[in-house]
């Protein structure tokens, strides 16, 4: 496994972070090249705005548009980007991972998936960084006071199971994700962080 790390995100790396999404990778798994479109446009207007709300600790901010168009309140959260050690400079950028949660670790709302979501670049795929990030977040996640993280994953995605599952995910069935996610099935996993 290639060496990984964690960076939390600065104005200095938002030109990689850009790239890759120009390249054709998407950090958002549902909405696809629609979330990109507006994501390159939120960092064009407001790069500094961009960056503040990779860490969010409080919630508000911009609402969150789900797979159906609805728009909904942002949770609490923060965002890392993940990097290869083999290369610190732009051709490191590996993706990212998020953590959310709700105020006092109330169970999160159901249009929130899950506690953690992470996104690879296709070109970094493959090479144990996703399992890396998601054991290096597990500290961040104990820090915040979190006693587990529920992650979701669709069925057919094996990669991300097996990321979950060799970071001590255990599977807690399958569930309907929504109307907002067309009632598409998942499956539920849990690390407790106890």
């Amino acid at each position: 496994m290639t060496g990984t790390f964690l960076r939390v995100p600065t104005a200095a790396l938002l030109p990689t972070y850009r790239a890759a999404l120009e390249r054709g990778w998407t950090p958002d798994n549902v909405r696809g090249e629609a979330a990109n479109r507006e994501t390159l446009a939120r960092i064009a207007e407001d790069p500094a705005g961009f960056v503040a709300l990779t860490d969010n600790r409080q919630g508000g901010g911009p609402l969150v548009t789900l797979p159906d168009g609805s728009q909904v309140p942002r949770v609490p959260s923060l965002q890392r980007w993940i990097w290869d050690a083999a290369d610190e400079g732009p051709g490191g950028f590996v993706g990212l991972i998020n953590l959310r949660w709700n105020h006092g670790h109330a169970p999160l709302p159901p249009y929130v998936l899950g506690h953690v979501g992470y996104s690879l670049v296709p070109w970094q795929r493959q090479r144990g960084h996703g399992t890396r990030a998601l054991g290096l977040l597990l500290p961040v996640a104990r820090e915040l006071g979190m006693g587990f993280i529920d992650l979701t994953t669709d069925p057919e995605n094996l990669p991300s199971q097996k990321v979950i599952t060799a970071n001590g995910g255990v599977a807690m069935g399958a569930f309907s994700k929504g109307a907002a996610y067309g009632h598409s099935d998942g499956l539920r996993f849990r690390i407790e962080l106890g």
